[in-house]
């Protein structure tokens, strides 16, 4: 052997990773790719065995899986050059290998043959069909999209007044290949057993749940720290970030330590940006009011004084949005007929855990909207974000019911800076027919718990509307009820006004008032002049 030529520029285009290298050779599995070896010594097609081995990197006993070799017309055996047509396996775990060739008793790495430390990476084909890789996504658009654009856009803000970020994934920069690979062999999955761990990169599946549980610093070396206070003394404001590679290679070169700081639109970013580099298409998407269900019973339930302060803390929350991210994938692990592919729910922020880890996913949206909430991975927790119900309760032991929760809920548009609401793939409309099974379970359970409570429930129709929030200006309440009995009634209302943080949580009072007004017998025109009406300038 004297010599290996991997082509890496004409594979790399054929692969569609140009963008990512032109010198090292990146392919996706399934795919043909060309390499050539040069032999010291005419090769005969009839005498001599020529076996080439392919191994992870890592050196690990695996999976086995057979790689297709064949010559190429345009060899040229009698002079020691074998040009080759070499395609990896489409079930070959992704990450880095190197690669052995064994002619007669000698045998060399052909790695070291070349400028290359790994022969090859590989990567998950989203490409072409013929492969059948379990991402593959069938729309060239979409694929552009998810797959190979770098930059996005991410939504924060309220349900009524969404605000636009650009984000840039970056996924193609520099060390971008080896920053990926090394958040898969810090897993703590890697870490218990490295062997299982590589094997299992086959599956997206595992890969992708794998990486959100890196995403974040609660589990062991894990990429951001989160933090949703006040002080970011050490680090960085969570608002300072708008591209995932200084993040990646903040962590990569401080000897894979957590980097300061993260909330949930950072983390979706950076995981965004790790996904797609890895070939599986990934976008982010934007929930609002999005509900965080603790104990896994569908209600969020918040408490008020009489005077309208919040009375006790809660460990239920409603965030004004919350991010996170759906992979494409088949799902074959829950059902056979491909009812549960498509997107799935990823979900790197710290929020609950899941199987030991904080982590999140993936989760059908598919299974989502049908309520199965029997499902794997944490269909439940995200059933809650989108569908929970909302009981505010008030000292005197009077509640009000809403269905607030999963409202316009947004990703970035595909080909366009515009917005895309995707309510309708997560949840069907209020008062519409259930198909699932699982849903009508769910339901029913829910209304036999609300029955019991229902004896407390005002009968009196309330209408309070709020004006959106512009810098500088007041903000204006509109209060309308309407009495459904036939005396008049006093009324003692209490407003207060608190800061909240997005996650819900309260952040200090800013003012109170209360006030006494006659309510009198309802009329069919009372709905439309406001009870009352107060305005503040925050």
């Amino acid at each position: 052997f004297i010599g290996v030529d991997p082509h890496s520029g004409s594979n790399n285009i054929d692969h569609r990773t140009s963008e990512i290298s032109l010198k090292e050779l990146i392919v996706r599995r399934g795919q043909p790719f060309k390499f050539t070896l040069k032999l010291a010594k005419p090769f005969k097609l009839a005498l001599d065995e020529l076996i080439m081995t392919v191994k992870t990197v890592q050196r690990l006993p695996s999976a086995k899986a057979v790689w297709k070799a064949e010559l190429q017309r345009s060899t040229a055996p009698e002079t020691g050059i074998l040009t080759l047509s070499i395609t990896p396996s489409v079930d070959s775990p992704v990450g880095e290998y190197t690669m052995s060739a064994r002619l007669g008793e000698e045998e060399r790495a052909l790695a070291n043959l070349s400028v290359l430390s790994a022969f090859c990476v590989i990567l998950f084909n989203v490409f072409m069909i013929s492969t059948g890789d379990m991402v593959f996504m069938p729309d060239e658009v979409e694929r552009k999209e998810y797959v190979m654009n770098e930059q996005g856009i991410i939504y924060k803000g309220v349900d009524n007044y969404i605000a636009p970020i650009h984000w840039d994934y970056g996924q193609f920069e520099q060390d971008m290949v080896s920053i990926c690979v090394k958040i898969l062999d810090c897993s703590i999955k890697h870490k218990q057993d490295p062997a299982k761990d590589v094997s299992a990169r086959c599956n997206a599946i595992y890969v992708s749940r794998v990486i959100t549980s890196m995403i974040n610093s609660e589990n062991e070396g894990g990429i951001l720290k989160g933090n949703w206070g006040n002080d970011f003394r050490g680090g960085v404001s969570p608002t300072h970030w708008s591209s995932s590679y200084p993040i990646l290679k903040n962590w990569f070169n401080a000897c894979f330590c957590s980097v300061k700081y993260g909330q949930c639109w950072v983390f979706s970013g950076v995981m965004c940006s790790v996904m797609r580099l890895l070939g599986i298409p990934c976008r982010v998407i934007t929930n609002y009011q999005s509900a965080h269900d603790t104990n896994k019973n569908l209600i969020i339930e918040t408490y008020f004084a009489d005077y309208g302060v919040r009375e006790k803390e809660s460990k239920d929350s409603v965030w004004n949005y919350h991010v996170w991210v759906e992979g494409w994938m088949r799902r074959p692990d829950l059902a056979k007929d491909g009812r549960y592919d498509g997107w799935q729910v990823l979900d790197p922020t710290p929020q609950e855990k899941s199987d030991g880890m904080f982590c999140c996913g993936p989760a059908p949206v598919s299974a989502v909207r049908n309520g199965d909430t029997h499902l794997k991975y944490d269909v439940p927790f995200v059933f809650a974000e989108v569908n929970a119900d909302c009981i505010t309760w008030l000292v005197s032991g009077w509640f009000i019911y809403d269905h607030r929760i999963g409202q316009s809920i947004s990703t970035k548009a595909i080909g366009t800076s515009k917005r895309m609401d995707i309510t309708n793939s997560y949840k069907q409309k209020e008062g519409g027919c259930q198909d699932g099974i699982g849903t009508q379970n769910l339901l029913a359970t829910r209304y036999k718990c609300y029955q019991l409570r229902k004896c407390s429930y005002s009968s009196n129709f309330v209408l309070l509307k709020v004006s959106r929030p512009v810098n500088g200006e007041d903000v204006s309440v509109r209060l309308v009820l309407n009495s459904d009995s036939k005396v008049v009634r006093l009324l003692s209302i209490n407003i207060s006004v608190q800061a909240m943080r997005y996650t819900g949580r309260p952040a200090g009072n800013i003012l109170a008032n209360s006030t006494e007004q006659q309510l009198m017998p309802g009329r069919g025109d009372f709905l439309r002049r406001p009870f009352i009406e107060y305005s503040c300038l925050l």
